[in-house]
């Protein structure tokens, strides 16, 4: 049996019964107490841990390797799991033969304040906690949560180290099924924009790279997804899969030589790296690998965990950071119409896109690529258009600016440039095109987010991996990409309902997500076509609708021309009164893939969005998530007509009582949303 490190490198088997035979037998140590590879050791120690309800269990078997393993009501959701780390001038692993030096448990019950809250204000923080230390310098926490649980490396040592690659793997069940980011990069370069594909754990091999978060149901239909978060000074966390039902991790290396390449503004190539993944400092503690856990898709959409485990917010006057709409213009191309002058990037045409921000109360408006002298030339902005101007313009009429700004320019001079971005009276700065995720440019999300926040200026991270931490730490770190989102209209036909379905599932998981809905041009599968400068959306207005209230993204992008807003002014208003942070979150029913029915508050009103994919749906909402009372719901639905032209909607008010079912019905590729107030 060949090791690796003396640890059993199941991705070496492909025979699934040996490995079966490997995790079974892991799992009998954690159970009884027995060794499993290795008579002569006697110092094999197994642990358990158990979420305050009673119904998660952790089970850590400390023998020649270290392992984890997670249960949910007796049902194995992670067989016993390899972890360790690699540092560099050691010689075992960490994680190899480990001593435990001592043990400590906590159970903390507590409620914390979300400062921009995407999903609850007030956030209950209810664990399990056990603590390793072990002879050698490091310690080893994990959590259990009634929804959850989670490990980390915690080092103790002395001066900088090396770590050479981490041990992360998740050894899933027979026949456990996923949501695959499909994804095609080399040395981990990607923007994270991706597709799903729904398939078997088996039909995964080791070229097939999946970034977090990752989406899972067990044979018995439990759900599990799997992501990081409290990522600092260190890699990203990628998976890779076998035919064996074993995910395992893999690290973009830290960079040591990278160029432009040739004949293009932002592009990278990457020279050479280092045989590392993070130097650091030697103590410290590592990120946090999670295990988010449900019973069904629409408790998924109320789970908290990755910004529960993130690092605390470390800006004091937090006053200042103001969550909301902007209406974004490269989507529809600044094709503005109906004036007296010639739409494009100048300042006529943003004066025009405040007064419809400012008309309808969007606290917004972005400046994207264009407005300076050259996409490396971000310090000056070209004489056609006077960012200076349009600040003082959008101030009197309570609507900032934000700025498009390309990640390579801007990482050469942080400060400098947003000192000139604080003296023009901006608000924000929307950054682009990282495209990697590697310890480097972890490091650069973090020096711009503490630089904007010492600016007061908001940050939206474009062509970005996903939120892992450092948007509760710098609350002004407001959004991220690293979706398939609606810009993508302009270009495919992936951006349909069913993908809509599957992105709270995924994506979403791990955070704000700048998917940028608010289409007025709508299409059915039959009527819709690609058309660059004058983009349409797959599916009806009422599912445009109903994003607003179903994607989580504190910066909230409008996509469409003022234009075409002013050719549907019922549709503007509601979707501007629908607000972009919630007190409160409440999933009522959902599948992957298919349908979808939530409920969130934002003070005293309450908002409903539903989804459906291409097939036509009746749905039920029950009202006994309000307080009792009457109430007004106003509501916008797919019209009559909407199966054969999108844009069809009604909008109506109604009278429920708390308590009360709702009917309603859903066009293919529809949606319904609703704003209910009480009299």
């Amino acid at each position: 049996m060949k090791l690796k490190n003396n640890f059993i490198n199941l991705n070496q088997f492909s025979n699934y019964k040996i490995k079966q035979f490997i995790i079974a037998m892991r799992r009998l140590y954690l159970l009884l107490g027995v060794l499993p590879f290795s008579v002569a050791s006697a110092l094999a120690a197994a642990y358990q841990l158990s979420s305050p309800d009673g119904n998660i269990a952790v089970n850590v078997d400390v023998a020649k390797s270290l392992t984890w393993s997670v249960e949910k009501g007796g049902e194995v959701l992670v067989e016993p799991s390899a972890i360790g780390l690699e540092i560099d001038g050691l010689k075992s692993q960490l994680g190899l033969n480990s001593k435990v030096t001592k043990v400590t448990r906590r159970s903390v019950d507590d409620l914390l304040t979300a400062v921009v809250p995407t999903k609850f204000k007030e956030v209950k923080d209810n664990y399990n906690e056990l603590s390793l230390k072990m002879a050698g310098g490091y310690s080893v926490q994990f959590r259990a949560y009634n929804n959850g649980a989670a490990y980390r490396f915690v080092l103790d040592r002395k001066g900088d180290v090396i770590v050479n690659n981490e041990i992360v793997e998740f050894n899933m069940p027979q026949n456990t099924m996923s949501y695959w980011p499909m994804d095609i990069y080399s040395n981990f370069v990607t923007p994270q924009e991706v597709s799903f594909e729904n398939r078997s754990l088996a039909s995964l091999n080791t070229m097939m790279k999946g970034f977090l978060p990752i989406y899972m149901t067990t044979p018995k239909g439990t759900r599990v997804v799997v992501t990081e978060t409290d990522v600092e000074d260190y890699s990203n966390l990628f998976l890779t899969g076998d035919s064996c039902y074993t995910l395992s991790g893999e690290f973009p290396q830290v960079i040591k030589d990278v160029r432009l390449k040739p004949g293009t503004d932002r592009t990278e190539e990457l020279l050479e790296l280092y045989p590392y993944i993070a130097k650091i400092k030697g103590k410290r503690s590592l990120p946090w690998r999670v295990v988010m856990v449900s019973d069904n898709d629409a408790a998924l959409l109320e789970n908290t965990l990755p910004w529960n485990l993130s690092s605390p917010s470390v800006i004091g006057d937090t006053s200042w950071i103001k969550p909301g709409k902007i209406s974004w213009d490269w989507w529809s191309m600044l094709n503005i119409y109906g004036v007296d002058f010639e739409s494009g990037v100048n300042t006529p045409t943003y004066k025009y896109i405040i007064d419809f921000a400012a008309d309808h109360g969007l606290e917004y408006i972005l400046l994207d690529e264009g407005w300076s002298k050259g996409t490396w030339d971000i310090k000056n902005y070209k004489p056609e258009v006077n960012v200076e101007e349009l600040v003082a313009y959008g101030k009197d009429k309570g609507v900032g600016i934000v700025l498009w700004a390309l990640w390579n320019p801007l990482i050469l001079d942080i400060e400098g440039t947003l000192d000139i971005y604080e003296k023009w009276g901006v608000k924000g700065i929307k950054i682009d095109f990282m495209n990697r995720s590697d310890q480097d440019m972890v490091n650069f999300y973090e020096n711009v987010g503490k630089a904007a926040a010492d600016r007061h200026l908001l940050v939206d991270f474009h062509g970005a991996y996903k939120p892992c931490g450092v948007q509760r730490k710098y609350p002004n770190v407001m959004t991220f990409e690293g979706v398939l989102g609606m810009e993508h209209d302009k270009d495919s036909r992936d951006i349909n309902p069913v993908h809509n379905l599957i992105l709270p599932f995924t994506r979403m998981m791990a955070g704000p997500m700048d998917y940028t809905p608010g289409a007025v041009n709508n299409a059915t599968q039959e009527d819709f076509a690609i058309n660059f400068n004058h983009p349409m959306s797959l599916g009806t207005r009422a599912q445009q609708a109903a994003l607003f209230v179903i994607y989580e993204s504190p910066l909230q992008m409008v996509a469409d021309s003022p234009s075409n807003f002013k050719l549907a002014p019922e549709y503007a208003d509601f979707i501007a009164a629908i607000p972009t942070v919630w007190d409160e979150t409440i999933g009522i029913d959902a599948k992957i893939g298919e349908y979808l029915l939530m409920a969130r508050r934002n003070g005293d009103k309450w908002f409903v969005g539903a989804l459906t994919d291409w097939n036509p749906r009746d749905m039920q909402l029950k009202l006994d998530f309000l307080p009792e009372g009457e109430y007004t719901m106003t509501v916008f639905a797919d019209g009559v007509n909407a199966h054969k032209q999108a844009t069809d909607y009604k909008l109506y008010k109604q009278v429920v009582r708390a308590g009360e079912v709702v009917d309603f019905h859903m066009a293919p590729g529809g949606g319904y949303a609703a704003i209910i107030e009480k009299n």
